[in-house]
């Protein structure tokens, strides 16, 4: 699962990273502590072949285009790899709306099954200035009431594999750069063509360059939102029973 992440950069930064335009994106401002509901980037294709990309904006909780109202979007914050082609919530997105959703990094809090305490938050990153490509997807909603048009995502998660296993047991699905275009490609795929989508997300490495560091239990209230956050903190002694 991911239920946090932060982002420091802005449009123009991302697109810069991601060979994609930024010129029309709103102005978000710099979150550490971006948590669900909440406006976030992502970015989209707009080609066939997905080397032509935009940065837009989305609320990060995935609405349903067929949803009666918004309340789904605090339970969509993440899609499943391993239901996202039959689950109703998805499988209209896979097919027409994938996305990439850059984050500097992610929180993760420690389960009761791995080696450190649980509900411990760590914070998850590449330890340089690289954002993270996280895969996503994302869809339009009309508002019955409003006649808004609302945009929103989910980012993507898989089983976590090595060290980050110790700590949580799901991960985000991070896209390599030699799969982006495919990703973002095709905007309308068929049946036939779902599984070979599904393949770009099962890639070699999951965990290609991930770090972690405990950090302090401040980031359990969203309303924090400094880069103080992410700060590494040292954990005591484990405990022992006796």
């Amino acid at each position: 699962m991911c239920g946090r992440y932060a982002l420091s950069a802005n449009a123009l930064d991302i697109a810069l990273q991601f060979e994609a335009d930024g010129s029309s994106a709103p102005s978000l401002p710099v979150n550490w502590n971006i948590s669900p509901t909440t406006p976030i980037y992502f970015i989209q294709g707009q080609s066939p072949d997905g080397n032509s990309r935009i940065v837009n904006t989305a609320h990060w909780g995935l609405i349903p285009s067929w949803s009666k109202d918004a309340s789904r979007a605090s339970n969509a914050i993440n899609a499943r790899v391993e239901s996202i082609a039959e689950k109703p919530s998805f499988k209209s997105a896979l097919r027409s709306r994938r996305c990439l959703i850059p984050a500097n990094g992610y929180y993760e809090w420690a389960t009761e099954l791995g080696p450190y305490p649980p509900k411990q938050p760590f914070y998850i990153s590449r330890g340089d200035s690289t954002l993270l490509p996280m895969a996503g997807l994302f869809e339009y909603w009309k508002d019955p009431e409003t006649g808004q048009m609302i945009t929103s995502a989910s980012i993507i998660t898989r089983e976590s594999v090595g060290n980050i296993a110790t700590i949580h047991h799901r991960m985000p699905v991070m896209l390599p750069k030699d799969r982006w275009s495919a990703w973002l490609g095709s905007s309308s795929i068929s049946e036939s063509q779902v599984p070979e989508y599904l393949d770009l997300l099962e890639t070699p490495d999951p965990e290609a360059g991930l770090q972690f560091h405990p950090v302090a239990p401040a980031v359990n209230n969203a309303r924090n939102f400094g880069q103080e956050l992410s700060a590494p903190i040292t954990l005591g002694e484990p405990e022992t029973l006796f």
